[in-house]
């Protein structure tokens, strides 16, 4: 789990870790199951210098494939220490050192990759430990036992470790780019956030670890599974460990899958995190309003620290929202545990999904009786909304809809099936190391965007709810067809937009088809209001869609729209202001396309947008003279957007004029 942490990091900086060098300090030694296993997970490591309990290992310029080699056999040596290394293989000015030495003498090759000054010729191994701590390195790999990192405010016996009281540094002080924590503890959360606020890339000790326990889940529930064959005896004992070794590469991939999605799920709520603060403060203060949370017990920011941060255009840090995502997954899981989520029958295909393949179709019936089910999958619809959407998402839903956790999940999930934001999101994960990471997260971001408004859209929809199934029954062979002739039926200045920006996606390295799908996206905004149209009149989705497009641009919609997402947003009454003028926007301007459609049946569908914007008409005139006047104006403001939607409402209302 730390390692695909580590992996992720270094596709942020557009840097393969398994091809290219990089240089490694780290904390245990190679018999270590955590540090040990860590160090032999790329060929190109150059493990520079380390420490255990027992000696301090210092090779300032390893040769990464000699001292893999190395480290492979000390690692398959029982009982190894860092003693056992061959010193032939320790390049110039290094060896390996005993912690009850007195003072340790200094190499300048030594001095040179830690970065230490010159002039020093010796240090005692307690100050050589912290140098190593505080090492210009890619990365720093803890795999020890012990708090060696907190912060500048913390004291020795705020960390309650006096064994390590000696060598531990505050988290500014590193120079390290990426922290890996393979052990537990290793920092205070504090020192994670002062390492963080500084420019090092880490998370926190339980999300970098967060595999170990899925494995454990993994393990305990496909034995519950298995041994109900057994018990049935529908399969022999011998049969079922056999099967158990052959699925040990699949779980695998399934845990390392979910590790992932965890980890980019954080890298995009730190790039959301300085715009939407405010969103993330309001969850906070929730849950602190419901005893779910103590702020003060994670080392979460005050209101006043939140103020600082706003006020320096900084949001939360990767540590603080990993503590975030965490009671998020938290809360949502038991909401939906307590919910009628596990039976829903669309819903429960994730149990299937949860299990290896060669389990899926053989053992179907046993999966149905298997007494964590409901667990399995309400934990199955948490991972997959909260680390697609983040950790306010499922509460900003509920607040802006009224609807409950589940039926906000069922919301997500038809949305996301009828977009097929799947294979978006597979596309964009085999980009890794093809194009860089922020252009990654960019296309992630378009597809948080649609999928916030399809789930909002899906949500407000009057009338009953068909269900996940039917739901995207009646929206999906629209969305589909939209996608196949897109820029056909969009307005000039529209299209002109759309392949601008597949022209960027293009530029930024992405295949074709997948260019295309993401540029889509932000003229797809508004699809289920064309394909409800469609099904409503009786039309063609296409010819709902130009005359859609073309009334956006001939009535000035699009511009409005576009006023209405730049507002400012100073809380969560100005977020939800700005998405009940959007939802408001986007419903009247489905009226008037349908009155629109509902005359002139024998023109094209711009010339029938024409003859109504060209119709003498006073209502009509006076709502462009209105909205020609306002785009005069140097900014909009809330009391105008309203203005200015309440008036096209009594244009739609005055059946079209």
């Amino acid at each position: 789990g730390a390692w695909e942490a580590v992996k992720r990091h270094f596709r942020e900086m557009n840097r393969d870790i398994q091809t290219t060098p990089f240089t490694v300090v780290g904390v245990g030694d190679m018999s270590g199951d955590v540090f040990g296993n860590g160090m032999l997970l790329s060929r190109h490591i150059r493990l520079v210098a380390a420490f255990d309990h027992r000696h301090i290992f210092l090779d300032p310029n390893p040769d990464a494939a000699r001292s893999f080699a190395e480290r492979e056999r000390m690692f398959r040596l029982p009982r190894s220490s860092w003693a056992d290394y061959d010193a032939s293989l320790i390049s110039e000015g290094g060896g390996v050192f005993p912690r009850s030495a007195k003072l340790i003498p200094l190499s300048d090759q030594a001095k040179a990759v830690l970065g230490i000054d010159a002039s020093v010729q010796q240090l005692t191994p307690n100050e050589l430990m912290s140098a190593i701590l505080r090492a210009p390195v890619d990365l720093l790999w803890n795999g020890g036992i012990g708090t060696y990192v907190k912060s500048e405010r913390e004291t020795h016996a705020d960390v309650g470790d006096r064994a390590n009281n000696a060598l531990r540094v505050n988290g500014r002080e590193l120079r390290c780019k990426v922290v890996g924590e393979g052990g537990n503890l290793g920092f205070t959360q504090l020192g994670r956030i002062e390492a963080a606020l500084n420019g090092v890339l880490l998370n926190t000790d339980f999300i970098d670890n967060s595999a170990g326990v899925d494995t454990s889940d993994h393990e305990v529930n496909i034995k519950i599974l298995l041994n109900d064959a057994v018990q049935r005896g529908e399969l022999e004992l011998e049969a079922r460990n056999a099967l158990l070794a052959q699925m040990t590469d699949e779980v695998e991939q399934l845990v390392l899958f979910d590790n992932y999605r965890q980890n980019q799920a954080i890298s995009l709520m730190e790039r959301m995190s300085a715009a939407r603060l405010g969103s993330k403060q309001h969850f906070i203060r929730v849950l602190e309003s419901q005893g779910l949370l103590d702020r003060q017990l994670e080392f979460l920011p005050s209101d006043a620290e939140f103020a600082e941060r706003k006020s320096r255009g900084q949001g939360l840090t990767r540590p603080e929202l990993s503590i975030l995502l965490s009671y998020s997954k938290i809360v949502v899981f038991q909401q939906l545990l307590e919910s009628d989520v596990p039976e829903d029958p669309y819903l429960s295909a994730e149990l299937a999904r949860y299990f290896p393949e060669p389990l899926r179709e053989r053992f179907g019936e046993h999966m149905q009786r298997h007494r964590l089910r409901r667990e399995i999958i309400a934990t199955a619809v948490t991972n997959s909304t909260v680390n697609r959407m983040g950790a306010t998402f499922m509460l900003r839903m509920q607040e802006d809809t009224g609807e409950s956790p589940a039926e906000v999940a069922k919301a997500f999930t038809a949305a996301r099936e009828i977009l097929d934001a799947r294979g978006m999101w597979a596309g964009i994960d085999a980009l890794d190391l093809t194009v860089h990471e922020s252009a990654q997260l960019d296309a992630l971001m378009e597809i948080w965007t649609i999928l916030r408004s399809m789930t909002r859209w899906l949500l407000n929809r009057p009338g009953g709810r068909p269900g996940i199934a039917g739901l995207v029954e009646r929206f999906k062979p629209g969305m589909d067809r939209l996608r196949e002739r897109l820029p056909e039926v969009l307005a000039p200045a529209v299209r002109e937009q759309l392949l601008d920006d597949r022209a960027r996606w293009l530029d930024l390295g992405f295949p074709v088809e997948l260019a295309e799908r993401i540029a889509s996206l932000r003229v797809l905004a508004s699809a289920l209001d064309v394909i409800d149209v469609a099904l409503e009149s009786a039309v063609d989705v296409r010819e709902v869609a130009r005359v859609y497009s073309e009334l956006g641009e001939g009535l000035h919609l699009t511009w409005l729209l576009e006023k209405i997402e730049e507002l400012p947003v100073e809380g969560r009454w100005h977020a939800h202001a700005r998405g009940v003028l959007r939802d408001e926007l986007q419903a009247q301007q489905s009226v008037l396309v349908g009155q629109i459609l509902a005359g002139g049946a024998e023109f094209e569908p711009s010339q029938r947008v024409a003859r109504w914007l060209a119709a003498d008409d006073a209502s009509l005139r006076y709502t462009l003279n209105m909205f020609a006047d306002m785009r005069s104006q140097r900014a909009m403001d809330y009391p105008m957007v309203q203005v200015a939607v309440r008036r096209l409402a009594q244009l739609a209302a005055a059946g079209g004029r």
